[in-house]
């Protein structure tokens, strides 16, 4: 167990760390952010900041000589020059959990050696890979860098063979080819394990995306969830036990005529969680803190009858006074200086009593 009034040090400068932070700070803890930016916004709440890349050892072995654990907010980072920091702090969750889910070949591979069920997928490395996976999978699909995507980027939509013949290839990146999934609705799965083991899971929230990019989470979800969750779950327990994962643990999944089909995993605290900070009794960012501190998990359960969170991006964040002109709203914005289309500036969570 590690005490109130020790250092946790945070991989990454965003805000998932900002909002973990300020969970570890109402704990008692203190928090050092590691980040290669010269003013990342989590460390606006920390009380310190050693600015480095994620690969230079060195400043990694440094940084972790000042810290009691370590965990990360950001997983597109690579896995080996973690290893330096071990000597110094246990790093939660484990850097296996980040080699599996970086790679998204390695990830669908994983889910599907436990019983999970992915999308039909291939990987690609070549035009004559992805005129076979087509041949196999068909169109229309979605092709996707196997690395460092997110919320949208690096991806291609393959809607007939044409569209494929006529792609600007991105040479040299290690890419995966996805068919399109027929799906009522899409949600995510987020739990929180102990070092022990011990799993709590938080109600799954309705997931809507624009533009690749989360819109909206609301809870309680539709209907055509419910049925979904049981087996969902499962899964998603048998991921976090097969990394033996410490901290909080996201998995998405698209809801089917044949039931839940994994999308992706984050190792790491999630946006569509962002409602557990007002809507349940104990947060996702605390409950992570808890987690790789080594305390007793704070209880999941809803606070309210439901939330609905509402992401602000770009200009969505200068709608700020007609957001607090209604006091049933909690409003969080992230503290960005630049405004950017398809950048995430805050959220809106809006409880339902």
């Amino acid at each position: 167990m590690i005490p109130p009034g020790e250092t946790i040090g945070i991989l990454g400068g965003g805000q998932l760390g900002r909002m973990m932070a300020l969970a570890a700070a109402t704990l008692g803890y203190r928090c050092h952010v590691f980040a290669p930016e010269a003013d990342p916004i989590a460390a606006d709440v920390c009380a310190a900041f050693t600015q480095g890349d994620f690969a230079d050892e060195a400043a990694l072995s440094a940084f972790a000589a000042h810290c009691a654990v370590v965990t990360y907010e950001f997983e597109n980072v690579a896995a080996a020059p973690l290893a330096a920091i071990l000597p110094h702090a246990p790093l939660y969750p484990p850097a296996h959990a980040l080699e599996v889910a970086q790679d998204r070949a390695s990830e669908k591979a994983f889910v599907e050696q436990l019983g999970g069920r992915p999308a039909p997928w291939a990987t690609v490395d070549s035009p004559d890979d992805l005129a076979a996976a087509i041949a196999r999978i068909g169109t229309p699909g979605i092709l996707k860098t196997r690395r460092d995507g997110y919320d949208g980027k690096g991806q291609w939509r393959i809607m007939t063979p044409a569209d494929a013949e006529a792609l600007d290839w991105p040479t040299a990146t290690p890419l995966v080819y996805e068919g399109f999934v027929t799906f009522d609705a899409e949600f995510s799965v987020i739990l929180v394990r102990t070092a022990s083991g011990e799993v709590r899971f938080w109600d799954s929230a309705e997931n809507v995306h624009k533009n690749g990019i989360l819109d909206r989470s609301t809870i309680p979800a539709s209907p055509a969830i419910a049925a979904h969750i049981p087996a969902a779950r499962a899964l998603a327990a048998k991921l976090a036990e097969a990394l033996d994962y410490v901290g909080v643990l996201t998995c998405e999944f698209f809801a089917t005529a044949q039931g839940p089909v994994f999308n992706e995993m984050a190792p790491r605290v999630h946006n569509s969680g962002h409602w557990t900070i007002e809507g349940a009794l104990t947060s996702q960012f605390e409950n992570h803190i808890r987690a790789i501190c080594g305390l007793p998990l704070g209880a999941t359960a809803l606070a309210c009858k439901g939330a609905v969170m509402d992401n602000l991006i770009g200009d969505d964040a200068h709608d700020w006074p007609a957001i607090l002109s209604d006091p049933a709203n909690h409003l969080h914005l992230y503290g960005k200086a630049a405004v950017r289309p398809g950048r995430k500036m805050g959220h809106v969570t809006r409880l339902v009593l």
